[in-house]
C-alpha cells in the first residue's frame, strides 16, 4: 500500500471518531465530513492545511478547523 494512501485512511479514521464523538469539523469556513477533508487533502499536493483545534471549557475538542496553507517553496 502507498505511503500516502495509508496516511489518508489514518487521517480518515481519525476525523471519523471524532465526527462520532460530536466534534464539529469545519474545511475553509463550511461544515465538511471526515471524506471531504481527505478529499481536499489527496488534491492538494502541492499545498497543505492548518489544524486549529477548539477546546470547551473543560478543555475537550469540541471543533476542528482545517485552514488551507501555501508550502513555502
Amino acid at each position: 500500500m502507498p505511503e500516502d494512501t495509508k496516511e489518508f485512511q489514518e487521517l480518515f479514521r481519525e476525523l471519523s471518531g471524532y465526527e462520532k464523538k460530536g466534534v464539529y469539523i469545519e474545511l475553509e469556513g463550511k461544515p465538511a465530513s471526515p471524506t471531504q477533508i481527505v478529499q481536499a487533502h489527496m488534491l492538494r499536493e502541492d499545498s497543505g492545511y492548518m489544524r486549529d483545534y477548539v477546546l470547551n471549557e473543560k478543555g475537550d475538542l469540541k471543533a476542528l478547523y482545517f485552514n488551507h496553507i501555501e508550502k513555502e517553496q
